[in-house]
Parts: C-alpha cells; structure tokens; sequence
C-alpha cells in the first residue's frame, strides 16, 4: 500500500476532531505504509470525503444563497459591496470573474478528490467486508453529489475518476453533462444502494453517514431531473419501504437541539458538531452559520446576525390563509416573538427575515457554536417528488395523496383544494408547494431549471422584474481563472 502514501497524509490531516459524530475520529500523526492498511485509515479517508460540503463553498453559505438568485429573497446584509457577487447573481449582471460562481466551481472539486482516494485504496485494503462495503458506498454516494451538483450549476465539467498523479493531464477538457449522468452519477447511486447500509443500522457516532434510504432517494431527484419519471417512482417506492416519515411539526426538521438532527424525515444532511475555535471563514470550521447569516442585523438575536437572506414582499404573498409554515419559516410584523423577541420590518430592507434556521442565543451564543445539521434531502422532498412524478406520467388523481400529505401538516387539510385539477393546474400546485415547503433550503433555483427545460426560470423571473435573465443565465460562467489556468476549459454560451 506504500504508493498512497503520499496522497494519505493530505486526506487524513481534513478530518477534524470533534466532540460526537463520525467526524470526531483525529488526523493520524505521520501516517505510514504500516498503518494505511488498516479499518480506521479506511474510515479516516471517507470522513475526509464529507468534509468539503462543511464549508462555505458549499452549504455552508453558497448553497443556500441559490434561493437568492431564484428570486425568494434579496441579499439584504450590510449593503456596498457586501455581498456583491450573489447580487451580481440575483441581478443576472455576472461576469467570469465572479468569485461565487468561483466558489460554486471550486467547491465540490476536493470532495471528488478524496472520494476518488476512497475508491481506488480502500477495495485493496484488508479490511472486514463490512467496513470496506460501507466505505466504498459513502464515497459512491458522495462523488454522484458532487457532480450532481457541478452538472446543474455549470453543464458540462471535467470529469475525474481517479486521485490526480503528476503524470495525469493536468488541462481536462469538459466532459459532456449527459455522459457524465449516465456513467458517473446514477451508476454510482446504484452501487451505493447495493452497498451501503440502512439509517437504522447506524448507532452511535455513525449516525448521519449516508444511508441506502439517501441514495435512493438522491438517485429519485436525478431522475426527476432528467425527465425519467418511473425511474423516479422506482426509487421513491424503494425510500417508502425504509421507515421515513414526515414530522409531526415542521419546525423539527430544524433548529439546533439535537432533536432536530437525523430525524425521522431526514434522508441526508450535513453534520457539524459546533464548538470549534476555527475561524469563520476556515474550510475547518465545525458550526452551521444559516443562523448566524440569517438573522436579523445588529440586533443581537442571535450569534451573530449578519441579516442576509431577506424574503421578498412577492415571496411571502404566497403563504395560503392558514399555512403554519409561515410562522414558521419567516419572521415578520406582528409573528410570534422569536425567543422573546418581536420582530420589527425596520429589522429588513424587505421587512423581512428568515426564521427557520435561527438558534437562540441560549443554543448557539456566537458564529462558531451552532451544531445544527443542513438538511440536504428530506422526505417531504421526496413525498413532493412524488407527486410531481405522477402527474407529469398522467396520473394526476394518483398525485393527490402525497401533495396532500405534505400540505396536511402545514395545516391546509381542505383536500378539496387540489381535488378535480387537469394535469397542468396540478402541476401549479406542485411548484407552488415545493417552492413554500423547501423555502431558503437551496432546492428552488435547482427546480426552476429544469422545469420546462429552464423555460419556468426565465417567465417566473421575467414576471418579477427580473428582466435581466437569459437563457444563458441557467447555467454559471466558467471561472475566468480557471480557463487562464487551463486552455482546454470553453466557456459556457453568453458569457
């Protein structure tokens, strides 16, 4: 096993101690040929693997801001300059230099690089078939993520396979998106449910590695991506046998108590532990910061409160009479006080906030001490995915049960509200629940693509104000310093 050595190191000093959770396992002190061979430098190799959707290239701030540029809510934060690129964003006035775009670009890259490590060490380690299946089939899971996410935001990208050697070319051309669907993220979907386990049989520090009911569903929202509405139901009937099941309140899909974390609807979500002296901008950083953005500015509501993240008027007209996720999801004049506090439009340059990832001081009293997981994949997705399916292959009768399920615990229990609808009205209905039910959790901007191959995008865009948007905009420029870095990279259309 001598010839990783010198990629071991590198992966092995990611991983970050921490006080629970699977991340708590500590970077090896000069790990050498007689220790890679062995079960914790397999695990240790697939903890590092996780790591990179942690930081703020990912969800840990650019993930989220999508919900910005898909028009729910304006930047809002201190103003000038603060903020720019995601305003350049949400105004569709980019350029290649826009360092979100870089940062949307960058982001999964380290992720790809250590799942390859996983995959190209650990089936050669002599380890227990267990350990090495369930590693195999985390790293799987991860990689289809990664480019699942590159994919939709940039279409086509390079595509790597294996843990970069000084020999390999360094000036990847961009693989086309389809090839990259077909032989990368949906077979490695596919092996991941052969191998991984289920979320119940993880215990202990092992909760919240992904699970068999994770890539089933992941491989169910690919599918519905690319138009393979059975597929897309093959996989849903598959999370349906697994035990998954909607909270009884929405507010405990998040929040940061521990009773919010790996709950019975959460397929997959991003683990952080909080209590960490990492700065706020280090790639180490072990807090959640959706509170501390989110919160309303310089009002001392929680730690931090930078007060990004503002709900548009448009946005919140939407709420139907008698939907509890508006309490819930918003703050806004005259809601329920927020840990005592009532809250003033004077708070927002819209008049409003996000609540529904706020932690109270009492939880989380500064920026490095929230612990709250992000919710990647929830089965209310997954129920709402459903529906969707069903209507688009015609059975829009069909699809009423699991819209209803969803809407039923937001409080709208009229069922006559979605009953007797033609297949496009039901298709209104869906996107309109979709867009209130996964409000600010970074789904919309990937819905609003694809629906009607990005045309939805553009008139729902246009109907805002947003005039600015063009076709080109449905996907982000190719960094510019990445095509100077290497002259095999074509930028995308337009830009």
């Amino acid at each position: 096993m001598k010839k990783i050595l010198y990629t071991s190191a590198i992966f092995l000093s990611a991983i970050l101690a921490s006080c629970s959770g699977f991340l708590e396992q500590k970077p090896y002190e000069d790990p050498g040929a007689e220790t890679i061979n062995d079960e914790a430098s397999a695990i240790a190799l697939t903890n590092a693997a996780y790591q990179p959707l942690q930081r703020p290239k990912l969800y840990n701030m650019r993930i989220w801001t999508t919900d910005i540029i898909a028009g729910n809510s304006v930047v809002g934060a201190g103003g000038g300059d603060d903020g720019i690129e995601t305003v350049q964003l949400s105004n569709f006035t980019t350029t290649a230099d826009n360092f979100a775009a870089i940062d949307f670009w960058r982001g999964p890259n380290p992720g790809i690089l250590y799942c390859n490590t996983v995959l190209e060490n650990v089936p050669k380690m002599n380890i227990s078939d267990d350990i090495k299946r369930r590693c195999i089939g985390e790293a799987k899971f991860l990689r289809a993520h990664y480019y699942f996410l590159l994919v939709q935001l940039f279409g086509d990208v390079p595509l790597s396979l294996t843990p970069t050697k000084p020999d390999d070319d360094l000036f990847p051309k961009r693989v086309n998106k389809n090839t990259i669907y077909e032989q990368v993220i949906i077979p490695d979907l596919k092996d991941a449910i052969e191998l991984l386990p289920t979320k119940e049989e993880y215990s202990g520090a092992d909760i919240g590695r992904a699970s068999k009911g994770a890539a089933y569903g992941m491989l169910a929202k690919v599918y519905l991506t690319l138009g393979k509405y059975q597929d897309c139901l093959d996989m849903i009937a598959k999370v349906e046998t697994l035990g998954y099941s909607l909270n009884p309140d929405y507010s405990d899909c998040f929040g940061g108590e521990a009773k919010n974390k790996n709950t019975a609807e959460s397929l997959f979500e991003v683990q952080y532990f909080g209590l960490t002296n990492a700065g706020f901008w280090d790639d180490e950083n072990q807090a959640t910061w959706l509170s501390t953005y989110m919160g309303p500015r310089n009002q001392n509501w929680v730690g931090g409160g930078y007060g990004w993240n503002q709900p548009t008027q448009e946005f919140v007209d939407q709420y139907e009479a008698g939907d509890l996720r508006k309490d819930k999801t918003i703050l806004y004049p005259g809601c329920p006080p927020f840990d005592g506090k009532q809250y003033s439009a004077s708070m927002s340059s819209t008049g409003y906030n996000v609540r529904k990832f706020l932690v109270p001081l009492s939880v989380s009293p500064d920026y490095n001490t929230n612990s709250a997981s992000i919710i990647v994949l929830r089965y209310a997705d997954v129920l709402l995915m459903k529906a969707e399916a069903l209507n688009e292959l015609g059975l829009t009768q069909e699809a009423e049960t699991p819209l209803f399920e969803v809407r039923k615990r937001a409080g709208l229990t009229n069922r006559g509200d979605i009953e007797n609808l033609n297949q496009a009205q039901m298709r209104e209905k869906i996107i309109h629940e979709r867009r209130i039910e996964l409000a600010f959790e970074g789904q919309r901007w990937f819905d609003m693509i694809r629906w009607n191959n990005g045309q939805y995008a553009l008139d729902f865009l246009h109907s805002i104000g947003k005039v600015n948007a063009s076709r080109k905009h449905l996907l982000l420029p190719i960094p510019q310093k990445e095509i100077d870095a290497n002259h095999n990279l074509v930028q995308n259309p337009g830009y």
